[in-house]
């Protein structure tokens, strides 16, 4: 007999309820029997869409072309899947799971799925999506409902009642998404789609108690309750990375903030040590207004955010320059200084460099310094000690 982890999906296998929650340690007894139900479900998912893979080779071009998009998307979720699944298998090492382990567990299953996966669920203007295991999982499922559909290969064709079924199930998980949908214009649509759906799988329910053939009709519901219950998911992921994008700018503001008063700061040392010192602005990252919730508008918030840091990081390379040739020139003063004290120079050179010595030691210790005048002293005076510790050539005898 078959058991319900193995039944085929017309007969309601669906994706294992995961375990636990993100941040929260697996109990390794239930990381056990979801990691043997996720084996066998992800055998019969790959079985479902290789039968799906070889009906569409008989399928015309032209159907093969408006479903071969799907297949792939579904293959990708499906391998993205198996992936995480066989990582689930090696952390948990056939039972030996202490507390580390169990925290990585709960990170693999409820973290999100990277590589191809995040490229399957692009949106645009909102870039790549990526969802957790549970999810994506739910959404195989759903897109396996499609394909099959798509290429009547849904088990028990003959037997309307196991796909009425599954769309109660269907229409039931979109129901108990609804409420997780924001107030507004995407809640009535998803809702709206939801009473169709309702009042044709009711339409569907009687036709088939009067035994009438269901078969024309009952393939395009279980697609459009398909679509919908993706599109909801894709929307929730959405929303996710939408709440984390926010966190992440609003931080960002914040260290943007605290670095233009660091760089503020910089400039007036600057402007108060050099003199010309270089004049750019700094921009006002506050101005940009507070943190926008729409994804639309987050995207724009968040392109003008690196142009805020961008006009940072030359204010702050402009006027860290600034300050460091100023002390350049003073290393470099005292280098050739030292160079000098240990020279063995006439009276008349000493006094010279005594002298241009001076003159630098005045430039450099007004403020802010003249760096122009600061450059030509010292370049003078860097110019004279070379010319008085230079070796004299010998004259030839004659």
């Amino acid at each position: 007999m078959t058991s319900p982890a193995q039944a085929p999906l017309g007969d309601a296998l669906l994706a294992p309820p995961a375990p636990g929650a993100l941040g929260v340690p697996v109990d390794p007894a239930a990381a056990q029997t979801y990691l043997g139900a996720l084996r066998v479900w992800v055998g019969q998912r790959r079985a479902d869409l290789d039968a799906v893979d070889a009906a569409v080779l008989r399928l015309t071009p032209d159907e093969q072309a408006a479903i071969t998009t799907d297949l792939t998307v579904a293959l990708t979720f499906w391998k993205a899947i198996n992936d995480r699944h066989l990582l689930l298998e090696t952390v948990f090492d056939g039972g030996r799971v202490g507390p580390a382990e169990a925290e990585r567990l709960s990170t693999l299953i409820h973290g999100r799925l990277g590589g191809a996966v995040t490229e399957s669920l692009s949106v645009p203007g909102a870039g790549s999506l990526a969802v957790s295991l549970p999810e994506a999982c739910r959404l195989l499922d759903s897109l396996t409902r499609t394909l099959q559909a798509r290429a009547s290969l849904a088990p028990g064709v003959a037997e309307a009642s196991q796909r009425i079924t599954l769309l109660r199930q269907t229409l039931e998980r979109i129901r108990d998404q609804l409420p997780l949908v924001p107030t507004g214009s995407q809640r009535d649509a998803a809702g709206t789609s939801l009473g169709r759906l309702d009042r044709r799988l009711l339409d569907l329910t009687e036709r088939a108690r009067r035994g009438a053939d269901t078969g024309g009709i009952i393939a395009p519901l279980e697609i459009d309750a398909a679509v919908l219950e993706r599109d909801l998911i894709v929307a929730a992921a959405q929303r996710t990375e939408a709440r984390k994008d926010r966190a992440r700018q609003t931080q960002r503001v914040a260290e943007l903030d605290a670095r233009a008063e660091a760089i503020r700061a910089l400039e007036r040392a600057c402007v108060a040590a050099i003199d010309p010192a270089p004049h750019l602005a700094i921009p006002n990252v506050r101005a940009l207004g507070p943190v926008p919730q729409a994804p639309a508008e987050l995207a724009a918030y968040r392109h003008r955010l690196d142009r805020v840091a961008r006009a940072l990081d030359l204010a702050h390379a402009a006027y860290a320059a600034g300050l460091a040739e100023r002390d350049e020139i003073v290393g470099l003063v005292g280098a050739v200084a030292a160079m000098a004290a240990s020279a063995h120079l006439t009276p008349e050179s000493k006094d010279d460099l005594d002298e241009l010595g001076a003159r630098l030691d005045d430039v450099l210790a007004t403020a802010p310094v003249r760096l122009d005048r600061a450059r030509a002293l010292v370049a003078a005076f860097q110019a004279y000690v070379d010319a008085a510790t230079r070796p004299r050539s010998r004259k030839a005898a004659p």
